[in-house]
């Protein structure tokens, strides 16, 4: 883990950062990771937050709130820790072992925080700092991308209702044990499918779907735009092309049966939001416990 981290660290306290509640409690009461992530929390909004303040000067508050949520959420925090294989390294009990808790965003998540938190304690606020901008400025610098509402859903509907083409619905369908569902969700925009997206919950190919969706149609509203404002100054434009609806025969289709998600790039590449988001305020430097 370290050699991923990039930084040496206290046994002792990566092993705290590992160590989910449910191995503690099967354990004889180990000192868990939750207060490492508490602290890890605040050290990512922090550093988050002032990233985005200083690089977007000019934005309001409202909209850098809407950006740090794009970045600092469950669903974000997991793709980045799956990028660490970090899953590999927590400290589980058996029965979350038994349910794919090796791979629940939530649990990626908040070990992901909790290491944070060892660092900063370890190595101080500059190391944490460091480790914070390699793992998410990917993220950070492309959240702007994000629609106008504070998820890819809200951001469809808004979209939507403004290019006059009705209320987005979705299909979810669901694959795999119980302990290891696979959903695929679809979105679909006055009959037509505009996008899809998999997670391992609904709300996450929800949120794929949306995003895939916001991105055909929002392109094909800026062309035509452009194409408009070429033909009212005479400068010549290529002709804006419409929203690409998705095509069963385009899909990819994964080695289970499942569609793969019709949005180019992947969700560790991309800002993402979910309904669990809860963006830290970016406060006074935190203080070592």
């Amino acid at each position: 883990m370290e050699g991923r981290l990039g930084y040496r660290l206290e046994t002792a306290l990566l092993v705290r950062a590992l160590t989910h509640r449910s191995y503690a409690y099967e354990n004889g009461g180990l000192p868990t990771n939750e207060r490492l992530e508490f602290l890890g929390d605040s050290v990512l909004g922090l550093v988050v937050t002032d990233t985005l303040y200083r690089i977007h000067p000019d934005l309001p508050e409202g909209q850098l709130a809407k950006l740090r949520a794009a970045v600092v959420n469950s669903r974000a925090l997991a793709e980045v820790g799956r990028g660490l294989d970090l899953g590999s390294f927590i400290r589980l009990g058996r029965g979350e072992e038994g349910t794919g808790g090796r791979d629940k965003a939530s649990i990626l998540a908040d070990t992901l925080e909790a290491v944070i938190g060892a660092v900063y304690l370890d190595q101080g606020l500059d190391a944490a700092a460091e480790l914070v901008h390699r793992l998410f400025d990917p993220l950070i610098e492309k959240s702007s991308n994000l629609g106008a509402g504070l998820d890819w859903k809200t951001s469809l509907q808004e979209l939507t209702a403004t290019e006059g083409l009705g209320v987005p619905e979705y299909l979810v369908t669901e694959t795999g044990p119980d302990h290891e569902k696979t959903f695929t969700a679809a979105a679909r925009v006055g009959g037509v499918e505009y996008g899809t997206g998999t997670g391992r919950s609904k709300k996450e190919a929800e949120q794929q779907a949306a995003e895939s969706a916001w991105r055909a149609i929002h392109g094909a509203a800026e062309a035509r735009a452009k194409a408009a404002e070429a033909e009212r100054t005479g400068k010549p434009a290529a002709a804006a092309p419409a929203a690409k609806p998705v095509k069963q025969q385009d899909r990819a289709v994964k080695a289970d049966g499942t569609a793969a998600p019709a949005a180019t790039g992947t969700a560790s590449a991309e800002p993402v939001v979910d309904g669990d988001t809860d963006p830290t305020s970016g406060g006074a430097q935190p203080a070592a416990q």
